[in-house]
């Protein structure tokens, strides 16, 4: 079976680095916000090209606690109107409902599976305070025009990076387009951590020093709380394996944008919608998702083929119990697209015979069987 994503072997490349670092910190005798922290928060930030990088527990937290950081500046209230794509994970919506805050689902451009400028620009109220755009599947969202539409209504703009490190447009990186932006270092992501892991990039300073007293408790200076905070912090080991992870995240993408170019060049069956590169900007492909009418059929061909696939999304958040809600609204793009979404292995470490049987198996797929 060719696995979806071999994380075992991603890790065993830096093994002897990963372990060094764990040692490293192990014997420092300093376990949470120390160096290995500051370390790397400094090297995500240049790599991102944004002034700061404050480190947190995971993505969710990232999203969370930046919108919860511009309620404490008077930015935002509860009530107010937030944009969100409608096809996004769970997460991007959760970080808002959790601030009292009101999500309003768009429509995705079919064609990035991000979100649409013409459709945000539509769903702006005088309610409106802020965008959230997510870079799906490791392509950046239209920011030039997502940002034009912030500035011309005196929007905040929070990029959900969580699948898009190192993707760019025009030279500019994903972190670096909003106001912020969250990011994941889930282990499954382009840059990956060995457990849950998170951070938000900004070049805003004042945002920066709310977030760091957020993150702790609400404190700068311990025993001493400006604010009702929370405990949400990147921890030492974490920081530091992130730190050797870094160093290789380039090449990685450089063979993941190889990879995407021998499916999009190589799967040629009329059934199968490929993804779109978009010629904007640089695609990082965290994952590879294709499109079929007949998802369920070709997934099981290509599990009797040996090609393990997995579903991102197979339930849209408005259809989700956790917002019974919205149970009535109808999407029927995003519904269509998470009814018919499946995603192929991709992995930086995907040998030629490999790719080979996954595009052999899906143009060997036939809808009569």
């Amino acid at each position: 079976m060719i696995d979806f994503l071999d994380l075992k072997s991603i890790n065993e490349t830096c093994r002897d680095e990963l372990v060094d670092a764990c040692a490293r910190v192990i014997d420092s005798g300093w376990y949470v916000t120390g160096n290995e922290l500051s370390r790397f928060e400094a090297e995500f930030a240049n790599y991102c090209g944004s002034k700061h990088c404050i480190g947190v527990a995971n993505g969710l937290d990232a999203l969370t606690l930046t919108l919860r950081a511009w309620k404490e500046l008077g930015k935002l209230r509860e009530g107010d109107e937030v944009i969100v794509p409608a096809n996004t994970y769970i997460a991007s919506i959760l970080a808002i409902t959790e601030n009292k805050l009101t999500p309003v689902l768009v429509e995705p451009d079919e064609a990035s599976f991000n979100l649409c400028p013409h459709k945000t620009a539509a769903a702006i109220t005088p309610k409106t305070r802020a965008i959230l755009p997510v870079h799906l599947y490791g392509r950046l969202a239209d920011m030039p025009a997502l940002i034009g539409l912030a500035d011309r209504h005196n929007l905040l703009v929070l990029e959900d990076s969580a699948q898009a490190h190192g993707a760019s447009t025009n030279g500019q990186k994903a972190g670096n387009w909003g106001h912020a932006s969250g990011f994941s270092f889930y282990p499954g992501k382009n840059l990956g951590a060995l457990g849950d892991a998170g951070a938000i990039t900004t070049s805003d300073d004042e945002l920066a020093q709310t977030l760091r007293a957020l993150r702790n408790y609400g404190s700068h200076e311990k025993y001493k709380n400006i604010y009702q905070g929370v405990n949400s912090r990147l921890d030492e080991i974490q920081a530091a394996m992130l730190s050797v992870k870094l160093k290789y995240l380039d090449e990685h993408t450089a063979r993941r944008r190889q990879i995407a170019d021998l499916y999009l060049n190589g799967i040629n069956n009329p059934a199968i919608g490929l993804p779109q590169p978009g010629s904007e900007g640089r695609h990082v492909w965290h994952l590879f998702v294709v499109r079929c009418k007949q998802r369920a059929a070709l997934q099981k061909h290509l599990t009797g083929c040996g090609v393990q696939t997995l579903i991102h999304y197979p339930v849209p958040p408005h259809k989700q119990q956790a917002y019974t809600q919205w149970g009535t609204q109808s999407y029927p793009l995003t519904e269509q697209i998470h009814e018919e979404v499946l995603s192929l292995p991709m992995g930086p470490l995907m040998r030629p015979e490999d790719i080979a049987v996954v595009v052999d198996a899906c143009n060997s797929y036939s809808v009569d069987g």
